[in-house]
């Protein structure tokens, strides 16, 4: 199976038209389509596309909801607004799309963006433990995640990424990934800002684990970390922000 696609826009037509353009490029396939936002999110869930294009304007709703719900499920989503509307575009970046196409598409820029897509890893897996953070021990520099029936302790300084992915909290250390369904504003003022940075509203990361940053969209990049498998999503402005840290 290719990369999963999810068509979400109120003109058949244009559904049509992406569909073929998706169809004629290698690596892609097209598991749904729709026109609204209800229908969105349920074939959302359903299908866990990797990649959504996205109207501003569809039936009963705007597309940028759309677009923040989508985003908390997934963060990693890759949504892609199509639209005749281009005076959008920078709210559309605030919800960290990952392109915004102006109709008339043109085909070559569709493909264009398909193939960018194709370039990247989309497949992650995490390993999750059902517990939640009830306490922050401040003295210990730890967090108390608890179970059912147990507690675990979180040393701080072993935090590499915090990342918010289908509805939860996920807490990632070297060596295990610990779920929680405490927010992320929750855990980030727990943590020291001079070691730890919102780099996107889905993310907290440990700049001492950074070992790369490089381009994601277009105005956005991609953390990689030394000890472990797992990236993060960084804004142009935290981007900005990072390296003048280190000047």
């Amino acid at each position: 199976m290719g990369v999963k696609v999810l068509l979400v826009d109120d003109e058949p037509g244009i559904r049509l038209l992406l569909s073929k353009i998706i169809g004629k490029t290698e690596g892609f396939e097209v598991v749904g389509e729709c026109d609204t936002m209800t229908d969105a999110i349920k074939l959302f869930t359903i299908y866990k596309p990797e990649v959504v294009f996205l109207d501003i304007e569809i039936k009963g709703t705007s597309g940028l909801e759309c677009a923040k719900i989508i985003s908390d499920l997934n963060p990693k989503t890759k949504i892609i607004f199509a639209t005749a509307h281009a005076q959008y575009m920078s709210e559309a970046f605030e919800v960290y799309a990952y392109d915004y196409l102006v109709k008339p598409f043109n085909v070559e820029r569709v493909t264009r963006t398909l193939e960018r897509v194709k370039m990247l890893d989309l497949k992650d897996k995490m390993q999750e433990e059902s517990d939640k953070i009830i306490k922050y021990e401040k003295g210990l520099a730890k967090l108390l995640v608890k179970g059912k029936e147990s507690m675990s302790f979180i040393d701080i300084k072993d935090i590499i990424l915090v990342q918010r992915e289908n509805g939860n909290t996920i807490i990632y250390t070297k060596k295990n990934a610990f779920s929680t369904s405490a927010s992320l504003s929750d855990i980030e003022a727990k943590l020291d800002p001079d070691q730890f940075i919102r780099s996107h509203k889905s993310y907290l990361i440990n700049l001492s684990e950074i070992t790369k940053i490089e381009p994601y969209g277009r105005w956005s990049y991609v953390v990689k970390f030394k000890d472990i498998d797992k990236d993060a999503l960084i804004t142009g402005e935290k981007y900005e922000e990072i390296k003048n840290r280190f000047l």
